[in-house]
């Protein structure tokens, strides 16, 4: 009997290319501008400390400030996605890596570009590193509800929902991430993981492996790491 196809799931920023460089500080400037305007015009504290608490804090309890925004503060999903992903010129921010393209290729199955980003900022990142052939799907941040409601990563409610519409079993799947919250929610389901390390993190994280089967500086290790993945 064949074996099911692998799955691979790959994160963005942070996996495939070095968001902390550029990236991440203008999100983050953006969105403490945009936070800043929320809690004044609802005439709550709106001072720096306050809004960077709340910026990092719902970033690291839901995994996507968004969605702590949304929660406690009833913000429009995509006014807060254009307003923190606004760029001068993102081409300017966006730091190429060469021969990414050939080492996707490389990785056997399906890659599918699985992103907190929105879809607008993720889709230009992609085709920027000319990587979009590579993907036969692409999800992104608002592509991630339950019920109606927003799930990005860690939630494992989503990723029980994805792989169910997909028909997919988490043992075919393998998840390539920077984000440790992201790599332990998918473990727990079953699903294997890569944790990316190489590139900085846009939150203090702890115990680096997490639970990951393996973990990389880089995705170009990837192609030499298959059989601890059980794939070669």
């Amino acid at each position: 009997m064949k074996s099911k196809q692998t799955i691979w799931l790959f994160d963005l920023d942070n996996t495939l290319h070095n968001a902390s460089a550029a990236v991440f500080p203008s999100i983050a400037t953006n969105m403490t501008r945009y936070i800043t305007q929320v809690l004044a015009d609802a005439n709550h504290p709106s001072d720096p400390t306050t809004v960077e608490e709340l910026r990092v804090g719902y970033l690291k309890r839901y995994g996507a400030t968004l969605k702590g925004m949304i929660i406690h503060h009833g913000v429009n999903e995509k006014d807060f996605l254009r307003e923190a992903h606004q760029f001068d010129h993102l081409p300017d921010l966006l730091k190429k890596e060469r021969g990414l393209s050939k080492i996707l290729a490389r990785l056997p199955g399906k890659k599918i570009l699985f992103t907190n980003a929105p879809q607008d900022y993720s889709q230009q990142a992609i085709r920027h590193f000319n990587l979009h052939r590579h993907f036969a799907a692409h999800i992104a941040i608002e592509n991630m509800r339950v019920h109606g409601k927003s799930h990005p990563k860690p939630s494992k409610p989503y990723l029980r929902k994805l792989l169910a519409q997909h028909g997919w079993q988490a043992s075919q799947c393998i998840l390539v991430e920077d984000s440790v919250a992201n790599i332990v929610a998918a473990k727990q389901i079953g699903i294997r993981t890569v944790m990316v390390t190489g590139h900085g993190q846009h939150v203090q994280q702890k115990s680096i492996s997490a639970s990951a089967d393996i973990t990389v500086k880089s995705v170009f290790e990837l192609p030499r790491r298959l059989r601890q993945l059980r794939l070669a």
